[in-house]
């Protein structure tokens, strides 16, 4: 009985109302393509302008992204190692900017106030969808990391040290991707849904600090997806011995 409850077409369930764009047989969450587009706008911009003029000394925005990038290679080195690191830099880091920008993206910029035929706009890391794709492209990396350094070696990792171990490692594969986005959307959607109903709430009072807590965490968020995509890397090239 409970089974014919069930809807028969699961992926026509939704949750709130969404903008899209229908391209051909393809329908596209427009909201999220608008809010990424403009954070990477603005990422592009501020990066072109801390690089217009490049001086010995750094000062201002200059010396910010030489810290950012220190940053960024330190935490690569440290997760993936001497080796390849230099090869995964781009990479752990564009995630680190994009997430890092989406986040504090959504608790800075007043999105709702931006009217739209429908749905509304919000942090692109608050929408399951970015975080899921997010999580398969870290996935697909450390696969193609193993394979490109070790060929068909890369496979040990799953039988060692015993092969008693198989069938956890390749549930250890579905499970990545699932904690990595849900662990990423839940936290952002969560802080969004808190101050919306604070605001709503009390106004001018409650929201502004539970702001600046959200801003925190939203960078932690980022930290930690940044770290455990290059840790996940870093496990897949490593040698087994």
């Amino acid at each position: 009985m409970f089974l014919n409850c069930l809807p028969t077409n699961f992926a026509a369930l939704e949750v709130g109302q969404h903008l899209y764009w229908q391209i051909g047989n393809i329908r596209l969450h427009g909201q999220v393509f608008l809010t990424s587009w403009i954070l990477l706008g603005a990422l592009l911009v501020f990066i072109s302008l801390g690089t217009k003029k490049m001086e010995n000394d750094p000062k201002g925005l200059q010396n910010l992204l030489e810290f950012l990038w220190d940053y960024i290679r330190d935490l690569a080195r440290t997760q993936i190692g001497e080796k390849v690191y230099r090869d995964w830099m781009p990479f752990i880091g564009t995630l680190f900017l994009f997430v890092f920008v989406s986040n504090w993206g959504g608790a800075l910029i007043p999105w709702r106030l931006i009217k739209l035929p429908s749905g509304e706009l919000g942090a692109p890391t608050a929408d399951i969808n970015t975080t899921i794709a997010l999580a398969l492209l870290v996935s697909l990396s450390y696969f193609y990391a193993g394979l490109s350094n070790k060929g068909w070696r890369y496979f040990e990792y799953y039988v060692h040290p015993t092969p008693i171990m198989l069938p956890f490692k390749i549930l250890e594969d579905f499970t990545k991707p699932l904690s990595l986005s849900f662990r990423l959307f839940g936290n952002i959607l969560a802080d969004e849904l808190v101050v919306g109903v604070l605001v709503f709430l009390v106004p001018l009072v409650l929201p502004i600090p539970v702001m600046f807590l959200g801003l925190f965490t939203s960078a932690i968020q980022a930290l930690i997806f940044a770290t455990l995509a290059a840790y996940y890397i870093g496990e897949a090239v490593e040698e087994h011995h």
